[in-house]
């Protein structure tokens, strides 16, 4: 048997000891590791982590890209940003694809506020290196008690 753990920066989302079979997808293709296994290293692509459990049955979960690593024969560590996991593929597919819409809503939003502040910021700019004086004024500030 293997554990299996897949970590995002903030939480643990899966902490598997029974693994028999993990199987999962790096840039060359999906692949399959059991108990026993090389040492290993790879990155992974946004897809579905799934194992085997001792009993039968299957665990899913979904990984936003990461790295894996296989350890000892027993230890399969995955490290990702975003893990969703889940023990229905189907149900799994439907609250990733929700939540990736969200995400990427959120995160259009985002992109168009930082755009807005980046204008303001070009034109209050713009504004003081006129040479009409549309910004500050040039003169240097007066000194207290002077008249002018």
């Amino acid at each position: 048997m293997m554990r299996l753990t897949i970590t995002t920066p903030t939480a643990v989302a899966v902490d598997v000891a029974d693994a028999v079979q993990v199987r999962a997808e790096d840039f060359s293709g999906g692949f399959g590791i059991r108990t026993g296994h090389a040492d290993f290293l790879t990155a992974l692509v946004p897809s579905v982590v799934i194992w085997r459990r001792e009993d039968g049955s299957e665990g899913y979960c979904a990984v936003r890209g990461g790295v894996l690593t296989v350890s000892g024969g027993r230890t399969v560590a995955v490290a990702t940003r975003e893990a969703v996991p889940g023990d229905d593929l189907d149900r799994l597919e439907h609250e990733v694809r929700d939540s990736f819409i969200v995400r990427q809503r959120e995160e259009q939003e985002a992109r168009s506020g930082a755009r807005i502040l980046q204008v303001s910021a070009l034109r209050h700019m713009l504004g003081y290196l006129r040479p009409d004086g549309g910004g500050p004024s040039r003169r240097a500030p007066r000194e207290e008690g002077a008249e002018g």
